[in-house]
């Protein structure tokens, strides 16, 4: 696992800037539309992109339902005993110790409605962990702090860091006084260089997992230091990445777009600092894509 700029290094070789190979690439950024990111006044998932992520949000909006019907009755029947049997309401209180229908009754009433949430919970969870053939399959590894992903069928590797990491910056940038991981007016410039605004801040990454729309991606997650997590919300997937060992997930995006996801486990200092882009594409930018970083050895921005 390659913990230097694989990025950097490609591009050295070739003669390239930073700038100049961003700046090529956003023609095709500019026509995937953000889908999963967050927004002003959101209090949602994102939206679901594949039907792991859809089974999710049903299931989590199924629950909701039992859930606020459940607190409603326990608030209700709160109320009714403070009214009820309240000192002035109630001033000689009964004395019995048991009520075998009402205990039968609270016991079988919660296993019915834990039976019911498990008919459609585990199937659910079996679905995730079943895993099919998949039609690319990409190893990636988490290390502090940023993604290596190496396509296995492909011989393509390459590390991907947060746009606004060091490793993101040229020298013009250290000049114009950007400094790494703070959000300047300057470091806005850096980001539409990679070709995203500003806001997209602590969520774009350089380089990008690539993806066609409609195929089975599994992905194979390791660390290579500490604990991290592979998620990706618009997927309904997330995996730990620990050290020594290699897990797996699996999804089928079924729309093209720019997908944000994050380390999802503390890993260190700079934690904060690990996004994940997913770009889905068609299947012709796909192949287009892989020629290209075969080829030209260029992954920045796409």
């Amino acid at each position: 696992m390659r913990l230097t700029n694989l990025v950097t290094k490609l591009m050295a070789a070739a003669g390239l800037t930073l700038a100049g190979v961003a700046a090529k690439a956003q023609d095709v950024l500019a026509d995937l539309p953000i889908v999963g990111a967050p927004h002003d006044n959101g209090i949602g998932f994102q939206p679901a992109s594949s039907e792991l992520a859809r089974d999710l949000q049903w299931l989590d909006g199924m629950i909701l339902w039992i859930i606020t019907a459940i607190t409603i009755f326990v608030v209700g029947l709160l109320l009714w005993v403070i009214v009820r049997y309240n000192k002035r309401a109630n001033p000689t209180p009964a004395t019995f110790t048991h009520n075998s229908p009402l205990e039968i009754a609270w016991t079988i009433v919660p296993i019915v409605v834990l039976v019911f949430i498990g008919a459609f919970s585990l199937p659910t969870l079996f679905k995730q962990q079943e895993f099919p053939e998949g039609d690319i399959v990409i190893k990636v590894t988490g290390f502090q702090w940023a993604w290596n992903y190496e396509y296995v069928d492909e011989d393509v590797s390459f590390d991907s860091y947060m746009v606004g990491h060091g490793n993101t910056l040229t020298s013009e940038d250290e000049d114009a006084g950007v400094i790494p991981f703070v959000r300047s007016a300057n470091m806005d410039t850096v980001m539409e260089r990679y070709g995203y605004e500003g806001k997209d801040f602590l969520l774009a990454t350089d380089t990008s997992v690539v993806v066609p729309v409609g195929k089975t991606i599994v992905m194979q997650v390791t660390g290579a230091d500490v604990i991290h997590s592979w998620a990706m919300p618009a997927m309904g997937v997330k995996q730990d990445a620990v050290p020594g060992r290699l897990a797996q997930l699996w999804f089928a995006p079924e729309q093209e777009g720019i997908y944000f996801g994050q380390c999802s486990e503390l890993c260190g200092k700079d934690h904060a600092f690990m996004p994940i882009t997913l770009k889905v594409v068609s299947e012709e930018e796909y192949a287009a894509w892989l020629d290209r970083v075969k080829n030209d050895g260029d992954y920045v921005a796409w």
